[in-house]
């Protein structure tokens, strides 16, 4: 049977875009729709704007910090328009390339929702294009409970774009998303309070790094409330929010961010026209090449529920493209994958936690430094850094490292490279380090520690 295309991706984010790309210029022909943003989460309300606003926020910190090295200057003044409006212009351009990149591609890109028909038919704005294949890669959007007072809220995808900036924020959440809005406020002035109903908020990160963060973050002004939940939110009406908590407290907020996890965007996808199998939480079940169980179906990216991070999403893009036109194994190696959670000071981890790597090995040795960055000594800020590494006794491989401070995503992307190449800590300890840098703690942590 002939067909349209044969490969037809549904969104074009960081997987979709990748897939697409890589498929045609492997001599497929292919077709992309997208309804909404292209370039997907990361581009449009994720990463690059978050990173945007990530850097707006830690001048505050840095006009403080420069009195003690000599400079003065009057007071400082934020303009939330500006820095808004700018973000929407960047984020303009970059949409702009990715479109460009497609064409580039000779993929087609087609406006509109898609909506699966049959196994190889999507519909798109009333017409039907028949395909091969078709990948799914539409990602997620972010989750609200259903608690009183919900249209009141805001979600990570409008958070940047408040028409004013809210001088009291209640951020809702523990997840990286929630504690890096809370810094991101926090240093542009806003008064921000954190609550989250767990113990600790980052689950899942090594507790002793969520310990110090947590300790920092409130140091630099975040009010951090944990096992603490809202119960409903009310509108007054001069338009601030009261916001009851579920221990009888009560916090007045100009604006309420609910950054309570993401789930899939499944809505009017046309799941049920094939029966595409979900897993229990909800996603879109796939094997180890990302097929589902029907055939001419795929998916990757968020909409899986795996890691969901943009350079995961461009590996299986890769990946999947490679074995389906090029014939090689579909294979991504999960281990040692890096990631960084943009709060203040920032957050870098890799392998494993220490929790997980006492686990697994009966021989865990632990190196650990903490200190007062050098810029801080003349600055002023009592801010401080913390790294460890994690090594097995046994054969010497590092298996986890981890750091809290500034930075910490630039200086953990080079120790990811060196675990996946399987450094050993005589290793790291053989390397002679970049005086003077926070970084080259890593390799001058001689002695174990016992706790």
């Amino acid at each position: 049977m002939k067909y349209d295309y044969d490969l037809f991706v549904i969104g074009a984010g960081s997987g979709g875009v990748r897939a697409s790309r890589m498929a045609a210029s492997f001599g497929a022909k292919v077709a992309v729709c997208e309804d909404r943003y292209y370039g997907g989460t990361c581009v449009n309300v994720g990463c690059v704007p978050k990173k945007l606003y990530v850097y707006a926020s830690q001048y505050s910190s840095d006009f403080s910090d420069s009195k003690g090295y000599g400079w003065t200057s009057g007071e400082a003044h934020f303009d939330w328009a500006t820095l808004r409006d700018n973000k929407v212009v960047e984020i303009d351009r970059l949409q702009g390339i990715y479109k460009t990149m497609l064409g580039g591609a000779k993929v087609e890109v087609i406006d509109g929702h898609g909506k699966i028909i049959d196994p190889h038919t999507v519909e798109v704005a009333g017409q039907q294009f028949s395909a091969e294949r078709i990948l799914i890669a539409v990602g997620g959007w972010p989750f609200v409970p259903d608690i009183q007072g919900k249209e009141h809220v805001v979600s990570s995808n409008e958070i940047f774009d408040l028409e004013n900036f809210p001088k009291r924020l209640v951020v809702v959440g523990g997840g990286y998303i929630a504690v890096e809005f809370a810094g991101i406020f926090n240093g542009l002035g806003a008064e921000v309070t954190q609550l989250y109903r767990g113990d600790l908020f980052l689950r899942g990160f090594d507790n002793e790094i969520r310990d110090f963060a947590a300790e920092e973050i409130a140091k630099k002004g975040v009010n951090l409330r944990f096992n603490t939940d809202v119960s409903s939110i009310e509108k007054q009406a001069n338009g601030t929010l009261t916001v009851n908590l579920n221990d009888g407290g009560v916090i007045e907020a100009d604006a309420v961010l609910y950054a309570t996890g993401r789930k899939p965007l499944l809505q009017g996808l046309g799941v049920e026209s094939v029966d595409l199998a979900l897993t229990d939480r909800g996603y879109i079940a796939v094997n180890e090449s990302f097929q589902t169980n029907v055939p001419s179906i795929y998916a990757l990216g968020d909409v899986t529920g795996g890691m969901e991070l943009t350079p995961v999403a461009l590996a299986e893009g890769m990946a999947l493209v490679k074995h389906l036109y090029k014939g090689e194994p579909c294979q991504v190696d999960y281990s040692n994958i890096a990631t960084t959670v943009f709060c203040q000071p920032n957050i870098g981890t890799v392998g494993l936690t220490e929790e997980q790597a006492r686990a697994t090995y009966p021989k865990l040795l632990k190196f650990r430094s903490s200190f007062r960055a050098m810029k801080h000594t003349i600055g002023g800020s009592d801010e401080r850094t913390l790294m460890k590494l994690l090594v097995d006794g046994d054969t010497d491989k590092v298996v986890g490292a981890h750091m809290v401070g500034p930075d910490a995503g630039e200086i953990m992307q080079g120790l990811a490279i060196a675990m996946k190449a399987g450094a050993t800590k005589a290793d790291f300890d053989s390397t002679i380090g970049i005086h003077p840098t926070a970084a080259e703690e890593f390799v001058t942590m001689r002695e174990p520690v016992s706790d």
